[in-house]
């Protein structure tokens, strides 16, 4: 049997990537090209789309396509998989005449770093797809389309018309929601960083978005007096304006003191206030959201 293999983050999967599986299909001799997600790759820290959820979209572009299939074997070890394993478990399923490797030509710089390269190299043979421009060996079979595509760029929000459409709407609006939590994260911090220098004590974050309230997120720390409040307020407006923040409304009293952000609430009470009124046990309280 003659097989390709097509492994990859896919975070997300891209036309690049589709034309890569059209063109392995029309011009090479294969009986079978296996698609195989990665857990997470061995050159990389972490991944923004969940390894199910890749698999799924995956599963969804080319599931369906004659003579392909995807495998979860790579998944299904929770764990980053070198390729030679991946060869080598194919080699005890199938019988393998010759097998394919195929690659973007931007991994060539890396490729030698593989693990166990030297009998991966005995074991498949490597095809490479174009991709921005990067010089090909000539001892390398390549695939002649340009693939000059980022996976970085669409999950940035920089670029949506190189998804495939069986996930596009899918796809766009998870990775909107993954740059939407950053956001959130990076605003949170600055808040907390300012709070905590300036000497308030026990701050803690809420994250409602799931629950039955009117902002995403809530958060509360306690004051030293009437003073401190009304100084951590202005500390709270001069740090956080020129970084964008709009402040919708402030409500002061010596005790209490709020802050609107829209999204957010910043709660600045005296400690007696806090025990007294426990906000935090009538926001654990909310109901969860059902979709």
């Amino acid at each position: 049997m003659n097989m390709a293999l097509f492994g990859g983050s896919f975070d997300p999967p891209h036309l690049g990537h589709d034309s890569i599986v059209k063109m392995a299909l029309e011009s090479l001799k294969i009986d079978k090209l296996i698609i195989m997600p990665t857990y997470i790759s061995p050159f990389k820290s972490n991944f923004s789309a969940p390894p199910a959820l890749r698999l799924d979209w995956v599963r969804k572009i080319w599931g369906n396509l004659n003579k392909v299939q995807i495998s979860d074997f790579e998944i299904a070890q929770n764990r980053p998989v070198p390729t030679i394993q991946s060869v080598l478990r194919l080699y005890e399923i199938y019988e393998i005449k010759k097998l394919y490797i195929l690659i973007g030509a931007d991994h060539l710089n890396s490729l030698h770093k593989w693990h166990e390269f030297d009998k991966l190299c005995k074991l498949a043979h490597f095809v490479i797809a174009e991709r921005d421009h990067i010089a090909i060996p000539k001892e390398l079979e390549k695939m002649n389309i340009h693939v000059d595509i980022s996976s970085s760029k669409i999950r940035a929000g920089l670029s949506d018309t190189q998804i495939p459409p069986a996930i596009k709407d899918e796809v766009i609006k998870f990775y909107k929601g993954i740059k939407m939590q950053n956001d959130f994260q990076k605003r949170i911090e600055n808040i907390v960083k300012i709070l905590d220098e300036k000497k308030a004590e026990e701050i803690e974050v809420f994250d409602m978005q799931d629950r039955d309230y009117f902002v995403k997120f809530v958060i509360i720390a306690t004051t030293m007096g009437e003073r401190h409040a009304y100084s951590l307020t202005d500390d709270l407006k001069e740090g956080l304006k020129p970084l964008g923040e709009q402040f919708l409304g402030i409500e002061s009293s010596p005790d209490w003191v709020v802050l609107d952000l829209g999204d957010m609430l910043i709660h600045l009470l005296s400690p007696q206030y806090r025990a007294k009124y426990n906000i935090e046990e009538f926001l654990n309280k909310l109901k969860v959201e059902r979709e």
